[in-house]
């Protein structure tokens, strides 16, 4: 492990970690809310329990949608006019 990894400021929940969360997605090279949803979860027990549980939710939701935005929902007259069009079009 890097000596910069050994650091820690303000507090020591991460000191008793074989892997410091930071140092696995820096070499992972992971997104910003990937990345912290790791250190919320890694972190639960030893600092803010349920609060960084649900950090660590909330940085999951964000990278769903990110990456999954939902698309958006067809109303039933946009079935029926593309049905029409393409009848017509026949």
């Amino acid at each position: 492990m890097s000596e910069i990894y050994k650091k820690q400021v303000g507090g020591d929940h991460y000191k008793s970690m074989t892997i410091q969360p930071s140092e696995f997605i820096n070499k992972n090279d992971l997104p910003f809310a990937e990345g912290n949803a790791i250190k919320y979860l890694c972190r639960h027990k030893q600092k803010n329990q349920k609060e960084d549980l649900l950090k660590a939710k909330h940085y999951i939701d964000m990278a769903i949608d990110r990456d999954y935005p939902q698309k958006k929902e067809r109303k039933s007259t946009d079935w029926a006019k593309s049905f029409n069009e393409w009848k017509k079009n026949k």
